[in-house]
């Protein structure tokens, strides 16, 4: 079986990628993460806060006694609060390109259009082969139009695709009005690839302390749907690749996000509770069924069941929202 495809212009051994999580902070995991069969390692985020605490820090000592950043610096948490500053990061870039064979995709997590977004081409200058960006941002002020949030995505693309050669994927929420206009408008942006969706960590409230709490659940594999059914409404419609990335816990769901038209399936959730071995278990099974129903490559299988190769195209649309109400409650024996 021949699990090769390609993701962003570059060739994969396989349509598994470990997604940014805590996990790719070691570089002896991403060793194993490409012992395992994955296809590429996505980085763990660096986050636009941390760029920005780091230059008020500069620019607090050049101006030590002036009082002109001390209440701005107050805002960000200590250094020591965060896992890892830029130059940190950076290196970490040059250790895993230089320790595996797989292309490293560098990850920035932020949502402002400004001076933090040069800092992809020094992850590419340290040797990362893409770059992802994590765009997670919550409209709180009534007075921001959709319009404009959508625009800030689209400077952000722009302004990092203006600096770097390396392809570069942002990775989506759902919640945009038009989808497929807000995906047009990202790759006419630059954008090389679509990374569906970005899971928001809600926060929950301790009515004990009376304080807001953040609370961290990993994806069940009910998560999977909602990517499911926009990639498989997008595939073929939008000049960029794209990636399944949310619900990824068993081959079924590798094969999945292949027929809906994803060209990568990205898994963390799966990692974090069974362990980077679960590669290699995910591959050997998926490369079992393909096999099994006379398949000979992934490639084969990539966009099949999509809004324009299944029978039923409208099963993607409103015309399902009827017959799915209908389906409750379960015939007996289903």
């Amino acid at each position: 079986m021949d699990l090769s495809t390609t993701y962003l212009g570059l060739d994969l051994c396989s349509p598994v990628v470990p997604s940014a999580s805590p996990l790719s902070e070691s570089v002896s995991n991403i060793r194993q993460m490409e012992d395992e069969g994955a296809g590429a390692v996505v980085l763990h985020s660096l986050f636009e806060e941390q760029l920005t605490q780091a230059s008020l820090e500069i620019d607090h000592f050049l101006t030590l006694g002036s009082d002109s950043h001390g209440e701005a610096v107050s805002y960000f948490p200590e250094s020591d609060s965060y896992h890892v500053g830029p130059d940190l990061y950076l290196e970490h870039v040059r250790e895993a390109s230089e320790a595996v064979d797989i292309p490293i995709i560098g990850s920035l997590n932020g949502v402002s259009s400004g001076g933090w977004t040069s800092f992809a081409k020094e992850i590419e200058a340290a040797g990362a082969s893409a770059l992802e960006l994590n765009t997670y941002f919550i409209a709180t002020d009534p007075e921001l139009s959709g319009h404009e949030v959508e625009r800030m995505y689209e400077e952000v693309v722009r302004d990092v695709t203006d600096v770097v050669s390396i392809p570069v994927a942002i990775k989506l929420n759902p919640f945009f009005s038009s989808l497929p206009h807000m995906a047009a408008m990202l790759v006419d942006a630059g954008a090389s690839g679509l990374v569906m969706f970005n899971r928001f960590y809600q926060p929950d409230l301790d009515i004990e302390r009376l304080e807001v709490v953040p609370r961290v659940h990993l994806s069940t594999g009910d998560a999977i749907r909602l990517p499911l059914r926009w990639i498989a409404i997008l595939y073929g419609r939008i000049g960029a690749d794209m990636a399944l990335t949310s619900g990824v816990h068993t081959h079924e769901d590798v094969i999945k996000g292949l027929m809906a038209g994803a060209q990568v399936t990205m898994v963390a959730s799966e990692l974090l509770k069974n362990g980077i071995i679960r590669i290699s278990q995910l591959l050997e099974a998926t490369s079992f069924w393909l096999t099994d129903r006379g398949y000979e490559s992934v490639r084969q299988c990539i966009g099949s069941m999509s809004q324009q190769h299944v029978a039923e195209p409208a099963a993607f649309e409103r015309a399902n929202y009827l017959r799915t109400l209908q389906s409750w409650p379960p015939k007996v024996g289903q």
